[in-house]
């Protein structure tokens, strides 16, 4: 694999130099739109309604909505120079129970791997977040954006979590069907548990398939055989 940056985690004096690497790989099925009478795939230009053409990348910039279809021009180089502390740092501000966080606030993995000559600290450092059953938050760079994050022991490594932010994630009160729970009947309820009992057995994620890609690759199959045929 190859590595996306070089950096270090932090904590109190300790400093331990990591690799980071992504840790998923996601395998969506996509198509190109193409033109049906012609079979060529589609072009899509930034076009701008006011000077009624397209325009090209140069000529592009980011703007910051202030609502009302005004805005405020941002370049490359201002943003470039916001000075971020935890850039090329897993900055590590408490570690907690993992049982605390709950999965709403996970976002993306990455996989932390020791560089050279800090494959100790980096094994003491995981050995004492298994043995003490915790994990870490902490802060961190990616992509010119700081994250909150959640550094965690998987099988022999480390992992990080890039997380949400509390004001990100969305009431759960905004639900209007959920406002008043209905009345439940003991019997009704132990029917449920009893259900759930006779469904629950250890997880096995290999077990579970993503069932619309295969059925999309067997269809390619098919179609380039019968393409072959012809």
């Amino acid at each position: 694999m190859r590595s996306m940056w070089k950096g270090s985690i932090s904590f109190g004096l300790v400093n331990i130099p990591v690799r980071l690497y992504t840790a998923v790989e996601e395998r969506d099925i996509r198509f190109n739109t193409l033109h049906r009478v012609c079979g060529s795939p589609i072009r899509y230009q930034k076009y701008c309604p006011h000077c009624e053409r397209a325009v090209p990348v140069e000529e592009l910039t980011r703007g910051f909505p202030l609502g009302n279809g005004q805005f405020v021009p941002v370049e490359d180089d201002e943003l470039e120079g916001i000075q971020i502390a935890a850039a090329r740092t897993v900055d590590i501000l408490d570690f907690v129970s993992l049982a605390e966080i709950d999965p709403i606030y996970f976002d993306r993995t990455y996989y932390l791997e020791p560089d050279e000559g800090a494959q100790k600290p980096y094994a003491l450092l995981r050995r004492a977040m298994l043995e003490s059953s915790r994990v870490a938050l902490a802060r961190v760079a990616l992509r010119q954006k700081e994250s909150l994050a959640c550094v965690r022991v998987y099988r022999n490594a480390l992992a990080l979590e890039t997380m949400y932010y509390p004001d990100e994630i969305r009431p759960v009160e905004r639900l209007s069907g959920i406002a008043a729970e209905p009345e439940l009947g003991e019997r009704e309820l132990e029917m449920a548990i009893r259900l759930v009992d006779q469904l629950t057995e250890p997880f096995n994620p290999e077990k579970y398939r993503d069932r619309y890609r295969e059925a999309v690759q067997a269809l390619m199959g098919r179609v380039r055989t019968h393409e072959i045929e012809d």
